[in-house]
């Protein structure tokens, strides 16, 4: 015979009907945060060179990037590694400064100067490609540059 007796109460059960509500909740949450890409690259995944000093960009809305790499579309654009893409399209140095345009004209007049270009190139790029993107960027005042390097950073200059 024992001491101690187990007392048989009737817990009750945890209410569930809040639990839709959550779900709902939680899904609407991540269905506003998730950001999609906005271009689909046209250019291989560029493979960054790497670099001793690095700053994360801030205001990452106002950052058109510049891809500069190999096509993926070899038959079409050769297998060189001077393409640039802009937004969803191959593109030469001489539409860079009509790109920067349409991208300012894009956000608000006290945006304008938090602007960043932004040259994810390939490590195997042309320099000489590379000096035309720049030469057009300071045609149309672009001057806060980014170079990106490994696993997302960058490097201002």
């Amino acid at each position: 015979m024992s001491k101690f007796k187990k007392k048989k109460s009737g817990q009750q059960a945890i209410s569930t009907a809040s639990l839709p509500d959550i779900v709902f909740m939680l899904l609407f949450f991540f269905m506003v945060t998730t950001v999609m890409r906005e271009t689909d690259l046209k250019v291989d995944s560029p493979r960054l060179p790497s670099a001793t000093e690095i700053k994360k960009l801030e205001h990452k809305s106002l950052v058109s990037t510049i891809y500069v790499g190999r096509a993926k579309d070899t038959d079409k654009w050769g297998s060189k590694f001077n393409r640039i893409q802009l937004n969803d399209k191959i593109a030469t140095p001489d539409d860079i400064p009509a790109f920067i345009l349409n991208e300012r004209q894009q956000v608000s007049e006290k945006e304008i100067p938090f602007m960043t270009t932004s040259i994810k190139a390939d490590k195997e790029s042309n320099v000489g490609t590379l000096t035309d993107i720049r030469l057009q960027l300071r045609e149309v005042n672009a001057l806060k540059l980014s170079l990106s390097t490994q696993k997302g950073n960058s490097i201002k200059k």
